[in-house]
């Protein structure tokens, strides 16, 4: 732990000379962590602020509500509408850059109102090495990636949360629900709803590790390998073939790779490699 000790003040080095921050707080395993640091090093100087929107899975609201409470920290909710912008509705390759520059739109007012000298959010090490546009949003609006600075990777960020007894600290990653449309096809609120409905049925079988990816008539499941058994335990495969036809789906279909975070990037490397 001497390393992680050694980072987890860093991070608190960072924070504190910031002064005063607004966190940019999902519930994550990332931003919760990043809420627990700010709590430590500025008290009732950091605020928590999350964004409700079509694109938040619903019931991590409340979770987050949940996690804010527990760490002892103000939380305020803004409503973000990120389908009002047809770049970010058009789904293309740089959509969360849109994404997160509506939220820290939002955020930034708070920031202002309340008197907080800093915008932080939850990117760490990891999020270097893939195709992150949002980053570049936080850049140009001057958010800062206090984890980044400290050098944090996710599992770091995994066994600092553990250490410190978040209960985070094994929670299944999640990402906006936009993330599970191939690039190019439109997000509508419909599509969402139908996506959020088919994951949340998912997770009352008592699947903790997967994706429901969106393909028109097709819904294709990546499951964490080790859970891909549970699949066919109990007749659980029919159940979740007849919801998601309720849903809309014809066709459902498992992918072998199981559950890539960020998958729809994988277009976009094999495109490169193959050129």
């Amino acid at each position: 732990m001497d390393a992680l000790d050694t980072k987890y003040a860093r991070l608190l080095e960072t924070i504190r000379g910031l002064e005063s921050v607004v966190v940019a707080f999902s519930g994550g395993v990332d931003s919760t962590l990043l809420a627990r640091a700010a709590k430590d090093a500025l008290g009732d100087r950091a605020i928590l602020a999350t964004a409700d929107s079509e694109t938040y899975p619903e019931g991590e609201l409340a979770e987050a509500r949940r996690l804010a409470a527990l760490i002892g920290l103000r939380h305020v909710v803004v409503r973000t509408d990120e389908l009002a912008n047809p770049e970010y509705a058009e789904n293309g390759v740089n959509r969360c850059f849109f994404c997160k520059e509506e939220l820290f739109t939002h955020l930034a007012p708070i920031a202002e109102r309340e008197g907080c000298r800093a915008l932080v959010y939850g990117a760490n090490v990891d999020d270097l090495g893939d195709h992150r546009p949002g980053m570049r949003a936080a850049r140009e609006r001057g958010v800062r990636a206090p984890m980044i600075d400290a050098g944090l990777t996710k599992q770091e960020i995994r066994d600092l949360s553990r250490a410190l007894g978040l209960p985070t600290w094994d929670k299944p990653a999640f990402a906006c629900l936009s993330s599970r449309f191939q690039y190019g096809d439109r997000i509508t609120a419909e599509k969402l709803r139908r996506v959020d409905a088919a994951e949340a049925f998912l997770k009352s079988l008592g699947f903790r590790q997967f994706r429901v990816r969106h393909h028109d008539r097709l819904a294709r499941l990546e499951i964490a390998r080790e859970e891909m058994p549970g699949l066919w335990a109990d007749g659980r495969h029919e159940a979740i073939v007849a919801r998601f036809r309720e849903l809309g789906y014809v066709y459902v279909a498992v992918d072998l790779a199981g559950l890539q975070s960020g998958s729809a990037n994988l277009i976009l490397k094999l495109g490169k490699t193959r050129s």
